[in-house]
């Protein structure tokens, strides 16, 4: 069966399975008062919300800090089409209702990604093998329909910028936003991670990638993963807020 690309993402939601990964920090600040969640309560019935009724597509997958493979961390996507060539996604550290926003990913189909300058390009990574090696998933939908999303995806690059370094365990958003890459080769991502979340969600990665061997995998743009040929790309922290390897050593 052929799902229609929008029908996908609608179910991709729809079917997103068990809130199952929680957060990984606790913010801190006073429970919310009784007057607080009435206001939330009749915002929620009251108010439109055009743009967050939009996402209706839920992946799941993993990053690293560009420069520093040894800090990686889940993600959990939460996306809106924009229109064949463009999706955009909220990233949170888990999927249960106190989840922390992480950061955004803008996904642009190959055809757009060859029109980007060079140095725009090297902020970008390509989904080849996030997708082949079975890493990203759509939890809750049927095989027949993740694995054409996935046929959908395997061409395009994403530019993923975090905010919210959860993996460190800072209990608020601190520094500046960092940014992401994808894994490129089988090695690279911690194999405990990787078992953990597919423990959670009941997959098998290695079953996925099986399933996707026939996914073509188109070339890759040279001036994607650009870490990989010695251009890292990471913003000057005037907090003084530490990532990268002196970070990860202290976690």
């Amino acid at each position: 069966m052929r799902y229609p690309y929008t029908l996908l993402l609608s179910l991709c939601l729809a079917a997103c399975g068990a809130d199952n990964s929680e957060s990984k920090v606790d913010a801190p600040g006073a429970p919310a008062k009784i007057s607080t969640r009435t206001l939330e309560a009749g915002a929620a019935v009251l108010q439109d919300k055009p743009p967050i009724a939009a996402l209706n597509a839920y992946l799941d997958g993993f990053h690293f800090y560009n420069g520093d493979m040894k800090s990686q961390m889940e993600a959990h996507h939460y996306c809106a089409i924009v229109n064949e060539d463009v999706i955009q996604c909220v990233i949170y550290d888990g999927n249960v209702k106190d989840a922390k926003l992480m950061g955004v990913e803008y996904i642009v189909s190959g055809k757009l990604y060859q029109g980007l300058p060079a140095a725009e390009k090297a902020l970008w990574h390509s989904h080849v093998h996030e997708v082949k090696s079975g890493h990203l998933i759509a939890p809750g939908i049927p095989a027949v329909a993740e694995k054409t999303l996935m046929q959908k995806l395997v061409g395009t690059y994403g530019k993923t910028w975090h905010t919210w370094h959860t993996d460190l365990h800072k209990e608020l958003p601190l520094g500046v936003p960092q940014l992401m890459m994808g894994f490129t080769q089988d090695g690279q991502a911690d194999a405990a991670m990787v078992a953990g979340r597919d423990a959670r969600f009941k997959v098998d990665a290695q079953e996925k990638r099986r399933q996707r061997a026939d996914i073509a995998a188109p070339a890759i743009d040279p001036g994607a993963d650009a870490w990989q040929h010695g251009t890292v790309i990471q913003l000057t922290d005037p907090a003084g807020t530490g990532h990268g390897e002196a970070a990860h050593a202290q976690k």
